[in-house]
């Protein structure tokens, strides 16, 4: 998803290689192609196309992904679609 950015690093999401049990449900998941598996190991391969919705930490089941939903831009992003640029809060 190049085409869905706000700002670069601002994102919450980490993952935790060594936790990970190469379940892929964050590939399955995650509304954006964040994840990818290499090695049977989850891997973040677009950490700036993350929207912080969580789907990927609630279901992975060994807690080897954090993110806090809700911060960060994703919800302004969100309030675009919604309600139009000149209307959404600015979140930064």
């Amino acid at each position: 998803m190049d085409n869905f950015r706000y700002l670069p690093g601002v994102s919450t999401l980490k993952l935790d290689v060594d936790a990970c049990v190469g379940c892929a449900m964050c590939t399955i998941v995650c509304p954006h192609g964040v994840f990818v598996m290499e090695n049977s190991k989850a891997q973040i391969w677009d950490h700036d196309g993350c929207m912080e919705c969580g789907a990927c930490a609630k279901n992975c089941p060994s807690a080897a992904i954090m993110v806090t939903p809700g911060v960060g831009c994703a919800s302004y992003i969100i309030q675009t679609w919604i309600k139009g640029k000149n209307a959404a809060v600015n979140c930064c």
